[in-house]
């Protein structure tokens, strides 16, 4: 059977213009869809956009246009951006296509046969800014943007999200790799432990929409419309023969690439849903970390959003791609500068494996009229270099299979090094006086075609990363187009000894000039002058849409004889050689999902023993530390307490570094009741004094204390 791979980048939502955060997920997957090509592996490719929404249809009238021409519009910079990028999707799929629309229309009326959505009202506040429901009493400021919310009624359907608590922490059990980095795994088992909650699924309030099946007066939310795309795009809901084969030949899919600010909604809502239709999951979920600029997330509201345009029209695409990968450790936030750009262009490419090419290409036309000549007898120091080369593949292949992409690219670079060091050892430019000019002859055929050898591997191995590149290098090569070597599968059998004596090379090219001191300064006027002309688009920043929560009183009123979730048997299936998790599972009677408001603590001067024994104080130590998007004020916490681990969310981000917490032991309050917070589980609460001015310190430990210390 021909081996399979189908990868998604998300939708991106039609409120701005394309920016290097979007370039940065797509190009990862483009990296990814070449290499799985070139090693013979049929491979689909899907991006596109999400054009539905309050969001967007507000946007649209204020631009003086209707929603469909604002989608369009912005999607299509979307599109050409991709193609100007030299990026390589197999497909393209917008939201308002007509083929999304059929497919996301079954797959509601599927949950709705199925006994998982019912009819109900909702009543609760709503930030119009940031399009978010928010937790709390009329007057509830919204935690994101700080203005004061709206209170919103309206008739909705919900999905039974709080059925599936079980069987999505089943999943997570049995297929730890579905979810990753770690990171956010712990981060969604939080969430679901801390129990799931019956979401909305439809709206009335706005008409920019997917009209619900056999009630149009309601339309799909956003974000079930928006992640049926996986599936809509492979042909799901279309009646077409073509379709419906290639939905079977490539679903589900092997990786569903995303921003990890998207988490929950892959790793909780979708497998839900899928699981409720009886569709198979995708195999696996995997995150990147936010793209900073300066240290800042980029953001339109902040005014540092970088195109890719700016980078692409100075130092080439190649440089854009290279530096990505390579500079940002996957599934770690990032940061990006023109200076950082410039100081890895000049030191990697073009000192470095634009230099190593330039050089042996040169002395091959200089010495040997660039005909590859017999390497004859090899000393130890060439046999030293084939090992180094040969050993370099499978490392590359293991790191980037891992999603590792700068791991993979530092020992190729390792390897660029090693043959640096072999042409300045050996140098094959420069005659001494005891040396016959046979003996010359001799070295300068075994070093030139030694190093060309090496050069020809590492240009195959950084093909999917710097595909341009790569092309000219393969020409220089004499080894044809690389495009056709792509077709005959050629990754697949890279090894040494492939380049052969009597071998042609192409004509030397430039490959990686020099950047020159005023670069960085040319981006920067670059950028200025794309924002000044760019179409700007009302909204926020690129992330799926709310969720609401069923009442307690509509979800009592509804009760409905079946069986519980807890019956049903998550199984796992064998498809194309991989794990592929799928779930019967029935529809449950609708429990009640209403979280009880916190009562008000009330304050008092004094307090008895009693009292303050009810406090669990136990030591922690930071794990992870990290920025929360739109707030200022919060970092996530991940903390270890010697018999287990939790998320604590703290609002010390202005005083404290992400990165300068981990490791640090603090004081937690471990007994405090969790509390949900921007849709994630804060499960405690850490110890600071207040200084003047409501500065934080926190409270820590000159001695060695044990993890899960109580203090007394």
């Amino acid at each position: 059977m021909t081996e399979r791979y189908y990868l998604t980048t998300p939708i991106y939502y039609v409120n701005a213009r394309p920016h290097l955060g979007h370039a940065y997920s797509t190009i990862v997957c483009d990296a990814i869809a070449r290499r799985k090509r070139a090693l013979g592996v049929e491979t689909w490719f899907l991006t596109g956009t999400d054009e539905h929404g309050q969001k967007i249809e507000r946007s649209a009238k204020k631009a003086g246009s209707t929603p469909d021409e604002f989608a369009a519009k912005i999607s299509a910079e979307f599109s050409d951006s991709w193609k100007r990028l030299g990026l390589t999707p197999d497909d393209f799929i917008r939201t308002t296509e007509e083929r999304h629309k059929r497919g996301v229309q079954k797959l509601f009326a599927t949950l709705r046969d199925r006994g998982f959505i019912y009819k109900g009202h909702y009543t609760g506040q709503y930030c119009v800014s940031d399009e978010a429901y928010v937790d709390g009493e009329p007057g509830t400021v919204c935690p994101d943007c700080g203005r004061v919310t709206e209170t919103v009624k309206e008739e909705n359907y919900f999905f039974k999200l709080s059925a599936f608590e079980k069987p999505l922490l089943d999943l997570y059990e049995r297929h730890p790799e579905f979810m990753q980095p770690e990171s956010v795994r712990r981060e969604v088992l939080s969430f679901v432990r801390g129990g799931l909650k019956d979401l909305s699924v439809s709206r009335t309030s706005f008409t920019w929409g997917i009209p619900v099946p056999g009630d149009e007066k309601h339309v799909v939310y956003v974000w079930l419309d928006a992640l049926a795309n996986y599936i809509t795009a492979l042909g799901y809901g279309s009646d077409d023969v073509a379709s419906k084969a290639k939905f079977e030949k490539f679903w589900p899919a092997n990786v569903h690439l995303i921003g990890k600010e998207i988490s929950r909604f892959h790793c909780v809502y979708w497998p839900a849903f899928l699981m409720a239709a009886g569709i198979a999951l995708p195999h696996q979920v995997r995150a990147n970390g936010w793209l900073l600029f300066d240290q800042s997330k980029m953001s339109k509201s902040r005014g540092n959003v970088v195109r890719a345009e700016s980078v692409a029209d100075v130092l080439g695409v190649d440089a854009l791609r290279y530096f990505l990968l390579r500079e940002i450790p996957f599934g770690q936030d990032g940061n990006f500068s023109f200076d950082a750009l410039v100081q890895r262009y000049n030191g990697d490419l073009a000192n470095g494996y634009g230099n190593l090419v330039s050089r042996v290409v040169n002395m091959m036309h200089k010495f040997f009229e660039g005909v590859v000549p017999d390497a004859g007898t090899l000393t130890e120091a060439e046999e030293k270099l084939h090992a180094t080369a040969t050993a370099t593949i499978p490392e590359f292949n293991r790191c980037f299979d891992d999603f590792d992409f700068s791991g993979a690219l530092k020992c190729v670079w390792s390897l660029v090094a090693d043959v640096d060091g072999y042409l300045t050892a050996t140098a094959p430019w420069k005659k001494p006086a005891d040396r016959t000019d046979a003996d010359h002859v001799a070295l300068q055929a075994r070093v030139l075609a030694t190093a060309a050898e090496a050069i020809r591997v590492i240009t195959g191995l950084v093909y999917p990363v710097l595909p341009t590149s790569a092309e000219i290098v393969w020409r220089q090569l004499g080894q044809g187009e690389i495009a056709d070597a792509v077709k005959k599968n050629f990754l697949k059998s890279l090894a040494w000894g492939g380049l052969k004596a009597g071998t042609k090379f192409g004509e030397p090219a430039p490959l990686f000039p020099r950047a020159e001191k005023d670069t960085a300064e040319r981006m920067e006027a670059l950028e200025a002058e794309n924002n000044k002309s760019a179409v700007e688009a009302v909204g926020g920043p690129i992330e799926m849409d709310d969720v609401k929560v069923a009442p307690a009183e509509v979800a009592k009123k509804i009760a409905e004889p079946v069986a519980k979730v807890e019956a049903a048997k998550p199984f796992v299936a064998e498809v194309a050689s991989a794990p592929v998790v799928a779930a019967t599972i029935s529809a449950p009677a609708t429990t009640e999902a209403a979280a009880a408001p916190v009562a008000p603590v009330e304050e008092k001067t004094l307090i008895t023993i009693d009292d303050f024994v009810k406090v669990e104080l136990r030591v922690a130590q930071i794990l992870v530390a990290e920025r929360i998007p739109k707030a200022d004020k919060l970092l996530r916490l991940e903390v270890d307490l010697g018999d287990e681990k939790r998320q604590i969310l703290a609002g010390i981000a202005q005083y404290y570094e992400p990165e300068k917490l981990i490791g640090r032991k603090i004081i937690i309050v471990a007994n405090l009741a969790p509390r949900t917070m921007r849709g994630l589980v804060s499960h405690g609460m850490l110890l600071a004094a207040s200084l003047e001015g409501g500065v934080p310190v926190l409270a820590g430990f000159h001695e060695e204390v044990p993890l899960g210390a109580r203090l007394k």
